[in-house]
C-alpha cells in the first residue's frame, strides 16, 4: 500500500474531466479530429524510417509499463497490412513485463521517433504476442530471425507535434553531457544493482565492443 507524499492536503487535484477541460480548454479541430484508423503511404514510409519506438502497456489491473524497442531503421517494422504491423522481439533481459502485460491486457500505445525530428507518429491498438510466422523471414536482422513479435492491431493512429522536443532541446547536440549530471552506466548497476561484480568488471561488461555483442543472439 503507498502513501501519500507529506503536505498533499496543500495540493489543488484535478477529479474530473469537466475539471481538466476547464482548465486546459478543448482541443482545436484539427487535433481532436487527427486520428485515423489505418496507415497511408507517409506513416508506411515514417515506420520504414524510424529506428525506435517506446510500447506503452499495462497489466490487468491497470499498472503500467513503458518499454523502449530499438532496430536499425527499416527493420523496427515490419508492415502486415494497412491496419497491422509487427515488432520483433531481440535478446534482451527477459522480464519481459511488456509481454506479461499484453497477455492480461492486449491494448498498446507506441510512439515511435525518428532521430532529429521533433514530430512522433503514434499508434494505438490491440497486440498479441506471436512465436512464429511466414513474415519472420522478413524481420531478421544480422542472420538472426525474432524470437516472437508484437503483432499490432491499428485502431488509431496519428502525429503528434514537436512541443515537448523543442521545450526539452532532445536533438541539440551542444547540450548533451551525458556523464555530467549522473554517473556512468557501470557505477548506477554497482550501487542499485548489485551482482557481485566491480565496479571495472561492470565497466568491462558495458564497453561498446562488448555490449553489442550480445545484440541479436
Amino acid at each position: 500500500m503507498t502513501t501519500a507524499p507529506d503536505h498533499v492536503d496543500t495540493w489543488t487535484e484535478i477529479g474530473s474531466v469537466d475539471e481538466l477541460v476547464g482548465l486546459l480548454g478543448e482541443p482545436g479541430e484539427r487535433a481532436a479530429t487527427k486520428a485515423r484508423p489505418a496507415l497511408l503511404d507517409v506513416d508506411r514510409a515514417w515506420l520504414a524510417a524510424s529506428p525506435f519506438c517506446v510500447m506503452a502497456t499495462a497489466d490487468a489491473d491497470g499498472r503500467c509499463d513503458a518499454s523502449p524497442k530499438g532496430d536499425p531503421a527499416g527493420q523496427l517494422v515490419h508492415v502486415i497490412d494497412d491496419r497491422t504491423i509487427a515488432l520483433a522481439e531481440r535478446p534482451g533481459n527477459r522480464r519481459a513485463d511488456g509481454y506479461r502485460n499484453i497477455l492480461a491486457n492486449p491494448y498498446v500505445g507506441l510512439n515511435f521517433l525518428i532521430p532529429g525530428r521533433g514530430d512522433t507518429l503514434r499508434v494505438n491498438g490491440r497486440a498479441r504476442l506471436v512465436s512464429d510466422a511466414p513474415f519472420f523471414d522478413e524481420m531478421v536482422v544480422k542472420g538472426h530471425r525474432p524470437l516472437l513479435a508484437v503483432v499490432v492491431e491499428i485502431e488509431e493512429l496519428f502525429f503528434h507535434c514537436a512541443k515537448a522536443f523543442l521545450r526539452s532541446g532532445l536533438w541539440k547536440p551542444e547540450t548533451w553531457d551525458p556523464e555530467a549530471a549522473v554517473p556512468r552506466r557501470a557505477v548506477i548497476a554497482a550501487e542499485v544493482e548489485p551482482a557481485g561484480m566491480t565496479v571495472e568488471q561492470l565497466d568491462d561488461y558495458y564497453r561498446p565492443e562488448n555490449y553489442a555483442r550480445g545484440l541479436y543472439g
